[in-house]
């Protein structure tokens, strides 16, 4: 691994389906037709001590049940196999370097960092990026604490990552105390 990349999770194999080795999977990507396409290799995240360990893994296909994705990869073939690889996390190299190919669209390193202007004045800095299932959330330190900031375009009209900082049009209340009636 270079200074310039990053390993990025993508996924994560929650239980075997079925006994010809498919594993059902948590997706953390926007794009699993793209990312999981047949021969596509990955690196496992696990624990030191399973079989695995070190190891990467190879899809073979990806299918959909019930809206539900079941990867089938390369030398598991049946339900036994499959299942030491339950819980496993799996990880694709990713060039710090490069920017996604949508518009607006970008990775979590691209966004941690970047300071936080409001009406032009710099009130904090993007601690982590959270992926809830409604919407993502910048979570910005501010003061003293951390505010969660919905990351949507009405209250963040402005990604500057080549200046290193992004525009937020909060409603009151989000950083500042509401006075009491």
């Amino acid at each position: 691994m270079t200074s310039n990349s990053t390993s990025l999770r993508v996924g994560r194999l929650l239980k075997a389906h079925g006994l010809k080795g498919a594993i059902k999977l948590e997706l953390y990507t926007d794009s699993p037709n793209e990312r999981f396409v047949p021969g596509a290799t990955f690196s496992l995240q696990v624990p030191e001590e399973s079989p695995w360990f070190g190891k990467t893994v190879t899809v073979k296909e990806l299918r959909w049940y019930n809206n539900q994705p079941v990867l089938f990869l390369e030398g598991i073939e049946d339900r036994t196999q499959a299942e030491t690889l339950i819980k496993a996390i799996m990880l694709v190299q990713q060039d710090l370097n490069e920017t996604p190919t949508e518009p607006d669209a970008w990775y979590d390193q691209q966004l941690v960092g970047l300071k936080v202007f409001r009406e032009k004045l710099e009130i904090g800095t993007v601690a982590r990026v959270e992926h809830m299932p409604a919407q993502d959330l910048l979570v910005i330190n501010y003061k003293d604490t951390e505010v969660m900031v919905p990351f949507v375009k009405q209250i963040v009209p402005e990604v500057d990552i080549a200046n290193g900082k992004l525009t937020v049009t909060p409603p009151m209340g989000l950083f500042e105390e509401v006075a009491e009636e």
